[in-house]
């Protein structure tokens, strides 16, 4: 299905977006490998690699996608490997690990930067691409933070509450130019997302907590995903603990939810 279709992965250096590598280029597909640390975009090409990926299919892009001045020319880029866009993975993102109260203003403004300015900028300068196509896939990398609130991740909920909401009204917006939107929605995987939340300082959280620790392996993350995207599913969600069932208790009960996150901070 994706055999030699240009895929973008942005957040490709870890976690979700380097399993999510390795199965397209499975797939043989074209990968463009983004995040901001360039020596471990050229590990992940070279695992890629070694699995039977050609070499020449996979760019390495390295790109901070809070740097807004840059991302037109990130993008032509991209671009100019293949000559098209056919889906775009926004995967790139940062969580939190502060209550409200002890959060800097200015680490709440990170996360925005990262994980909604930073996505939407990339979709607005991709878009047009795809519309130029006639066909194309944009994808958010989520989360089940997107639909339910919990203790010390006030910024991240928010952020990922606003990410839900924008690809929504997108998905709307571009279906007639033969464009596709999928949400993504991951509970608890087992990714170095913890390690490297903020604190409310801004800082490091520098630790894996419990849920993370205990969460879904990533690469079988990375599977169901792929079989959503296969099946044409505009939203995936992907976890194993019981996150995933409190997703289906907020539209039922909510308030009954409500009751169970306050118990749990």
């Amino acid at each position: 299905m994706f055999e030699g279709q240009t895929i973008w992965i942005t957040g490709g250096s870890s976690g979700i977006g380097e399993a999510l590598a390795h199965q397209f280029a499975k797939e043989g597909a074209k990968l463009i490998l983004s995040a901001r640390r360039a020596e471990e975009l050229e590990r992940v090409r070279e695992a890629c690699v070694s699995e039977g990926a050609d070499k020449g299919n996979i760019l390495v892009l390295p790109l901070d996608v809070t740097d807004e001045a840059a991302l037109e020319g990130k993008v032509a880029e991209a671009k100019a490997f293949t000559g098209r866009i056919d889906m775009l993975i926004n995967n790139a993102g940062i969580s939190q690990r502060s209550l409200c109260v002890d959060t800097e203003m200015a680490t709440y403004r990170r996360l925005f930067e990262v994980d909604v300015f930073g996505q939407i900028a990339l979709t607005k300068l991709v878009l047009p691409i795809m519309r130029a196509q006639k066909s194309g896939h944009l994808a958010v990398t989520a989360s089940v933070a997107g639909k339910i609130g919990v203790s010390q991740r006030t910024g991240y909920c928010a952020a990922k509450h606003a990410m839900m909401g924008f690809f929504d009204a997108l998905r709307a917006e571009v279906a007639k130019d033969g464009i596709h939107v999928t949400t993504i929605t991951p509970g608890f995987i087992r990714t170095n997302i913890a390690k490297n939340a903020l604190k409310g300082d801004g800082s490091e959280f520098a630790k894996v907590d419990k849920n993370i620790a205990g969460g879904m392996d990533v690469d079988a993350c990375a599977r169901v995903i792929m079989q959503g995207f296969k099946k044409g599913k505009k939203e995936i969600p992907v976890g194993e603990g019981s996150e995933m069932k409190a997703l289906w208790v907020k539209r039922f009960f909510p308030n009954m939810l409500f009751r169970m996150v306050e118990r749990m901070s």
